[in-house]
């Protein structure tokens, strides 16, 4: 059954190692290496989406690859907000998480 009020985002979306066809949703430059679900729950909190545990899964599989455990984030929906932009504003917090990261270790 369809959940109207959430909108679901796939570790899929955001891999840089995925082509278009794959699953990604967004460019290249979004992307990033293999996302975690923890990386992706701390993004989706820190872009000012709602989420409980329980709207976390780790263990699904995206239906276009269902031969390798990804996972999901569910995040409530906002008023006149598109899922492609949901989408942008997470990945653009994923991608400024690993470039604070990777400045850190230097």
């Amino acid at each position: 059954m369809k959940d109207y009020d959430h909108v679901v985002l796939w570790l899929d979306y955001f891999n840089k190692n995925l082509k278009r066809r794959q699953g990604r949703k967004v460019n290249r430059e979004q992307a990033v290496f293999d996302p975690t679900v923890q990386e992706l729950a701390e993004a989706a909190k820190a872009a000012g989406f709602q989420f409980s545990d329980q709207e976390v899964n780790d263990n699904a599989r995206f239906p276009r690859r269902s031969f390798t455990r990804s996972g999901y984030v569910m995040v409530a929906k906002k008023e006149g907000v598109k899922k492609s932009q949901v989408i942008d504003a997470v990945a653009e917090k994923i991608v400024q998480r690993r470039s604070k990261q990777k400045s850190g270790k230097k």
